[in-house]
């Protein structure tokens, strides 16, 4: 079945040239093993892989947390600025082959500055590939600053203040790492903060952890966007109250069944919250570690749940919608979905 479409084939051509936001992005979780390896050789990082095959082996991990250790261990081959640079550039350019038009991409300074690495090193490499993308494709972004849950509230709060001198290039701020057992509450005083500084406020909740996670997210960060939010299909008044408040939520459906988050993509929830109202997205998490960029996502649910054509321009409209774009910018790019459509 391909609702809407003469075959998958002309729904996976459909879904290559929709213009398309991506929302949920870790910059460091689009590490190639190829660029691993470089990284390691140009900064003389030991690794304990002799091949890229011995790296894509060791990511058949079952859950967030052994997925974070290789992730973590990937990350120590970043030192240099350039590096960073490196890293970002091949991401923008691999998103701009999938026509997304705009980014809106997480990092982790502590899991930089932990090693040693200069905070200021980590964001001018980054936001330098971000300026170079928006002077080569025309692609846009904003940088969201994401803080460790699995560290202290403490932490986060030195972190901010490492950022202070950079805040006219980071847009927001999120909430990342072991979910479970470090609900959002853990954070509300660094959160309150960062909003007084007047940045964007966005939390990983409701992915591995219970409903009751997004609703602190909402209640007591007062969060913009909620990240993954699965597991919000569990409590229906939560349903009803995202759908009313028009929460946009960043799902990850490749990233969901790597983790086991579902154990078969037929089983994703999207479809059901499509049709219970909610503003989701689809996005690409962790691209390098859960086998696809956001084209990648997107075929694999559409062909898994059959989504119409409707449901993808919808899914689309929505990553712009649901961005932190200025209401003329939003509008240009769904402008520019109904010219597609």
């Amino acid at each position: 079945m391909t609702e809407g479409f003469a075959s998958a084939e002309d729904r996976a051509r459909f879904i290559a040239g929709l213009p398309k936001a991506e929302l949920h992005l870790h910059i460091e979780g689009s590490l190639e093993p190829g660029l691993m390896f470089a990284l390691a050789q140009r900064n003389a990082v030991a690794i304990p892989f002799t091949s890229v095959e011995e790296v894509r082996a060791a990511y058949a991990f079952s859950n967030l947390q052994d997925f974070l250790d290789i992730y973590y261990q990937g990350m120590g081959v970043l030192h240099a600025g350039q590096d960073f640079y490196d890293l970002t550039a091949a991401y923008l350019a691999r998103a701009h082959t999938d026509a997304v038009r705009h980014v809106e991409i997480f990092f982790d300074p502590q899991g930089h500055t932990t090693r040693g690495v200069a905070f200021e090193t980590v964001i001018t490499g980054i936001t330098r590939a971000l300026d170079d993308a928006r002077a080569r494709y025309g692609m846009t972004s904003k940088l969201i600053m994401c803080f460790l849950r699995h560290l202290s509230e403490a932490d986060a709060e030195a972190t901010l203040d490492e950022a202070l001198p950079f805040l006219d290039r980071i847009d927001g701020v999120g909430l990342d790492s072991s979910e479970v057992g470090h609900p959002p509450a853990k954070f509300e005083r660094v959160f309150a903060r960062a909003r007084s500084l007047g940045l964007k406020i966005v939390a990983h909740a409701g992915e591995e952890g219970p409903p009751a996670y997004v609703h602190e997210a909402l209640d007591l960060l007062k969060v913009d966007r909620i990240d993954h939010g699965n597991r919000s299909l569990e409590d229906p008044a939560l349903v009803a109250r995202l759908a009313r408040e028009g929460m946009c939520l960043t799902v990850c459906p490749l990233s969901n069944l790597k983790l086991c988050v579902v154990d078969d993509m037929a089983a994703h929830p999207l479809k059901t919250m499509l049709g219970a109202g909610l503003a989701v997205t689809v996005n690409s998490d962790d691209p390098s570690y859960f086998g696809g960029y956001v084209n990648a996502n997107y075929r694999a649910v559409a062909d898994a749940l059959d989504l119409t054509k409707d449901e993808l321009l919808t899914l689309a409209r929505n990553s712009f919608t649901g961005s932190f774009l200025d209401g003329d910018a939003k509008a240009r790019h769904l402008a520019a979905i109904d010219a597609y459509a």
